[in-house]
């Protein structure tokens, strides 16, 4: 732990000089309570830094949660052994592919049963919250039970003992995104009639008690609940396919879900505060949790300790090392290859700014997370699934 001011802690190792400056205008505004605590895999975001935990009193920055609301994690351990599976994980992952829609702007064409039970119960959850989500994206019923691009993922692994885990990492897909981008304008706006400067447009920010507040808190907490939604239904259809895959019945003998872009009303330091996490998970102490490495690298399933000084909090994540537009100038298609030896996924220049190099070690990253979680299960790759 390094304190880097009176309201900023950190807890990262590998972190840059940008990076820290970006957190440091953060924690200059006036309704930082007590400080921002960023986390091991911390890195350059839009307005707040990627992987920062920022508690406010009477304010809520939308930038601070980020444009993917709700994005998180989800996993389920099942009753198979890794040397249980048949030889060609291809015909699994393509299996996969063909099941979840992958990539920015690929839907569904038609709902399945349970992904119609979950809409009508978020459209039920909007209604009750006063917003149409069709003014956002008409087609947001059919975006739920899809995967999105960039880094987020769905692949089946083993752990320790050889147990086969199926885990994914995905958010509130585009109408999350426009929910998200709707508020941050809103703030901005506000902010510039007032004639407030702040030392980043993008940490504008809303007031408690105004309609705009009560706005963002509204429609935020549906995108959250329908990131959980759109977890639950992929993680269904993942289940089915490799039932299909082993040709048996699939035991989820443990489920773990856990956001981390998102923001909840939480205790600190003895006062109530609005903490919102972007790029960290819950880790008050018992809480499980999903921390991920790149596509090549270990993933972790965890325990929080409960950190108070980390307004018990832990990393999301590996963090990018490198910029998407640096890892595609910087690696080769081989290289890759090379990375992802004895995993199965599709070979393709698309994930060149997903190469494991791009990101921050994980072993680092969990190091310096020591004091915020204990690790239960260390996952591995067998096949990666991703969107171009």
């Amino acid at each position: 732990m390094q304190q880097i001011n009176e309201r900023l802690i950190n807890w990262a190792n590998l972190i840059e000089d940008e990076t820290l400056q970006q957190a440091e205008k953060a924690s200059r505004l006036p309704f930082i309570h007590p400080h921002i605590a960023l986390m091991p895999d911390a890195h350059l975001g839009k307005g707040a830094t990627v992987g920062s935990v920022i508690p406010t009193r009477g304010a809520l920055i939308p930038a601070a949660v980020g444009v993917d609301i709700g994005c998180g994690m989800a996993a389920v351990r099942t009753q198979y052994h890794r040397d249980e599976l048949r030889p060609g994980l291809t015909g699994l992952r393509t299996s996969i592919e063909r099941a979840v829609p992958l990539s920015a702007g690929s839907y569904n064409t038609a709902l399945t049963a349970s992904a119609r039970v979950r809409v009508d119960r978020l459209a039920a959850e909007a209604e009750r919250a006063g917003f149409d989500p069709a003014s956002y994206a008409k087609n947001w019923d059919l975006q739920l039970g899809t995967l999105g691009s960039g880094n987020h993922f769905i692949e089946v692994c083993h752990d320790e003992n050889g147990r086969v885990w199926l885990f994914l990492h995905s958010g509130s897909r585009g109408v999350g995104n426009k929910i998200a981008a709707h508020h941050i304008r809103v703030a901005q706006e506000l902010i510039t009639r007032r004639g407030i400067t702040l030392p980043d447009r993008d940490l504008a920010y809303l007031e408690e008690g105004t309609a705009e507040f009560d706005a963002y808190l509204r429609e935020l907490r549906w995108a959250q609940n329908f990131a959980l939604a759109n977890r639950d239904e992929m993680m269904d259809r993942v289940i089915e396919c490799f039932g299909r895959f082993v040709g048996g019945p699939v035991q989820e003998r443990e489920r773990v879900q856990c956001h981390h872009n998102y923001t909840e009303q939480e205790t600190h330091f003895g006062e109530q505060v609005w903490l919102s996490r972007k790029g960290a998970i819950n880790a008050a102490r018992g809480v499980p949790g999903l921390i991920p490495g790149s596509m090549g690298d270990a993933s972790y399933v965890v325990v929080g300790k409960g950190n108070g000084m980390a307004l018990n909090s832990s990393p999301h994540g590996a963090g990018r090392a490198f910029s998407r537009t640096k890892a595609r100038k910087t690696f080769t298609r081989e290289q890759l290859r090379t990375a992802m030896k004895g995993i199965e996924f599709r070979d393709t220049d698309a994930f060149l700014d997903e190469i494991p190099q791009a990101y921050k070690p994980i072993d680092v990253v969990m190091r310096d997370a020591a004091d915020l979680v204990s690790i239960r299960h260390t996952l591995r790759q067998l096949v990666n699934v991703k969107g171009d």
